[in-house]
């Protein structure tokens, strides 16, 4: 349920812009204390790029690697067709001369400049000047939800989900082919994610790596999904082909987590399919429901009780795992349940079978 990229006002790009034309390429390893990072041949295409992995899986190395705050201790890096680093050769490319924009999840502001300055400071060094420089600072400042009034804040004076706001306006002021997003929505409030998520889908940079734990990122925000496990590539595709097929326990967990959308109205969601979901807290307006695989169970016939959500669906796709197997459905909401091989046996289920589905209002869980 990835967005196609809007074509809105958007973060746009700036006079550093490297041309579209290509994928990222990265074909090498990279060790550091006796750990390793090692993607063989693995072509990231434009869009949004989520890149996810359990702990210590090696996300992080692959985006400063990417950027060239790493570098790579043997194979290639290229980006749009450009080599930026290749050891072999000698040949190592700066950051700043790649086109490439980074947010930290320590944001990295300059503590002595004001907001908007820090978002004017790319453009400065490209060559613009200082009015026009803070004239779009401010324009971007406003599109990520920075209140006018403290554009001329210091960022000692701002929240951690504000100075998060500064640090991706000022990653994307000079207009990078290449944006790395670190856990970009982690310190920002649940009514500002919903604005960033917005903002970060718009027109702009030719690829972003979306580094996250958040499946509602990966599901409104990814064109694409990179699964790392243990320094190694573990899937690389659109998020629903590679749901299927990891071997990671951690990765078929994450990727197996439904993100169905709507909007509150007291103890309900509507979908944006009309279909409405009985949650357990009230919400209002636009939100996200998360709720994992093996929470939606599956009937032959519709089910008893009141506590449950239940709907009538048909069986797109069965991913068989050993003991368990996942179910993709279609119907009011496409989602997945993750099952017994057992039970699909006791079902009969197979492509186009007509089961209902149910789930329990508190195994839901809200999110902006």
């Amino acid at each position: 349920m990835s967005p196609a990229r809007r074509t809105g006002p958007g973060l746009g790009r700036g006079q550093g812009q490297a041309a579209e034309g290509g994928p990222i390429l990265f074909d090498g390893a990279v060790s550091r204390g006796g750990w390793t990072l090692e993607a063989v041949g693995v072509e990231i295409a434009a869009g949004v790029t989520a890149v996810v992995g359990a702990n210590g899986a090696g996300k992080t190395t692959l985006g400063r690697t990417v950027a060239g705050l790493e570098a790579l201790d043997s194979g290639r890096i290229a980006i749009a067709g450009r080599t930026v680093d290749e050891p072999a050769r000698g040949l190592f490319v700066s950051t700043a001369d790649r086109g490439v924009g980074v947010v930290f999840q320590d944001q990295r502001l300059f503590d002595h400049l004001r907001a908007v300055d820090n978002v004017a400071f790319g453009l400065r060094r490209q060559g613009t000047n200082r009015r026009e420089a803070r004239h779009r600072a401010t324009e971007l400042l406003e599109l990520v939800g920075l209140p006018p009034e403290l554009a001329a804040a210091r960022p000692s004076a701002l929240s951690g989900g504000q100075r998060q706001r500064v640090a991706i306006a000022r990653a994307m002021a000079p207009g990078p082919a290449v944006l790395i997003l670190d856990e970009p929505l982690a310190s920002v409030d649940e009514i500002g994610r919903s604005e960033l998520r917005a903002a970060l889908t718009g027109p702009g940079p030719a690829h972003t790596l979306l580094i996250t734990h958040d499946p509602v990122d990966l599901r409104t925000m990814a064109d694409r999904v990179l699964v790392l496990d243990g320094g190694r590539v573990a899937g690389h595709g659109r998020p629903d082909e590679v749901a299927g097929t990891v071997t990671s326990r951690w990765a078929a967990a994450f990727l197996g987590a439904n993100v169905v959308s709507g909007t509150g109205r007291g103890s309900a969601v509507t979908t944006q399919t009309g279909f409405s979901l009985t949650i357990a807290a009230p919400a209002r307006g636009p939100v996200h429901l998360v709720f994992p695989a093996h929470a939606v169970a599956l009937h032959p016939a519709r089910p008893d009780g009141s506590a449950r959500n239940a709907w009538p669906a048909t069986v797109a796709r069965i991913d068989h795992d050993g003991e368990r197997a996942r179910v993709g459905l279609r119907g009011p909401i496409d989602v997945r349940a993750d099952i017994t091989a057992g039970a699909i046996e006791e079902l009969g289920l197979r492509p186009g079978s007509q089961v209902w589905a149910s789930l329990k209002a508190t195994e839901i869980t809200v999110v902006n």
